[in-house]
């Protein structure tokens, strides 16, 4: 069984680099949180908890991800387990769980307060992403990956246990971490490439996929198939979703080649914009309440402001140092985060006046 490593505290390689300027500007300089090695893959914010805290979960290629205050960018701590690079990392709703997708064939449930493995979920190959259902005390986990098969695993049952979700479920031995959980697959055979990204909708029963066919699916865990799908254009980047501070809509982002795809929160497969732009994207993110959006360049280093309903190009923001392959607004959206392929962290402020550390 690997040891599992809880490193709290603010280490130094948690420092933040921030210049002495005002921020009421537009242009506020950035956050930059160091301590990864490799590049960035993945970021999620967890939703604002009891204490007013915003908490920011990293993945990374160096096998560590990390977990940050998500506005001041301090370091809490590292999850230590993995054996290969970090795909995907989220934060379930009340920030209790982290689970984490990897090239070590395995996915990872973690005890944010102590850093814990609870559960090693076994693959049979590449696991790319992994999602909690929203809101607080999560009882299932979703996985997908090289092997192109959708799985949810059952946290609340372990193969010792009778399993009410599946008449046949199927479980895999642990490496290490905790019991075997049950679960059980989706829509077998149908994703034609690997699942590179797994949203939760604001109804349980409904989970999104994105993968390399150029398709996003929407899933009904009550018929266990896909009840629609969205063809997109180009290289897929980023599905995620964005959900507005003000009330209870939801918008699902999708970056895909050169375009930017938002898909109604509630409403499968509804498309309500495509944005063609002149540039290649890795990430986007959308602010539903400022009706912006954020993407992080392929074939650049830049992090662009995009107005959603003129779709014009309002800002360009320089700073990283290799393609941008992940960006995320945080629940208040007075903020977003970019990561890198240069192993930083940005934390970029997105609102007028004083915010966190900028005064």
């Amino acid at each position: 069984m690997s040891s599992s490593t809880w490193l709290t505290g603010v280490s130094v390689l948690g420092i933040k680099e921030v210049a002495d300027t005002a921020c009421a500007t537009a242009k506020s300089v950035p956050l930059t949180c160091h301590g990864h090695s490799r590049p960035i893959t993945h970021l999620n914010f967890s939703t604002i908890l009891k204490d007013d805290r915003i908490l920011i979960i990293s993945a990374c290629k160096d096998n560590n991800p990390m977990l940050r205050d998500g506005v001041t960018g301090d370091w809490i701590g590292t999850f230590l387990g993995h054996k290969g690079a970090v795909w995907q990392s989220r934060l379930s709703g009340d920030a209790v769980y982290a689970g984490t997708a990897s090239a070590d064939f395995t996915a990872k449930i973690w005890d944010t307060y102590t850093g814990q493995c609870l559960n090693t979920l076994q693959h049979e190959h590449i696991v790319r992403a992994v999602a909690f259902p929203q809101g607080p005390n999560p009882k299932l986990i979703a996985t997908g990956g090289f092997e192109k098969k959708l799985r949810i695993w059952d946290m609340s049952r372990s193969q010792s246990q009778p399993s009410s979700i599946s008449s046949s479920p199927t479980s895999a031995q642990e490496s290490s971490g905790g019991p075997s959980l049950l679960h059980y697959e989706l829509g077998s055979g149908v994703h034609g490439g690997v699942i590179k990204s797994i949203v939760w909708g604001a109804d349980f029963n409904l989970v999104i996929t994105a993968s390399d066919d150029k398709a996003v699916r929407w899933w009904d865990l009550r018929s266990r198939a896909p009840i629609a799908k969205a063809e997109l254009e180009g290289e897929l980047g980023t599905c995620e979703m964005n959900a507005s501070s003000s009330s209870y809509k939801s918008v699902v982002s999708v970056a895909s080649g050169k375009n930017a795809y938002f898909f109604e929160g509630q409403t499968p497969g509804q498309l309500l914009k495509k944005v063609t732009t002149q540039h290649d994207i890795a990430s986007l993110a959308f602010n539903p309440d400022e009706r912006k959006f954020v993407v992080g360049g392929k074939n650049d280093t830049y992090v662009r402001i995009y107005d959603f309903d003129s779709e014009k190009e309002l800002d360009v923001h320089k700073g990283h140092h290799g393609p941008v392959w992940t960006t995320n607004f945080s629940p208040t959206g007075k903020l977003y985060a970019t990561g890198s392929e240069d192993g930083t962290i940005k934390l970029w402020k997105f609102c007028n006046g004083p915010y966190g550390l900028w005064k």
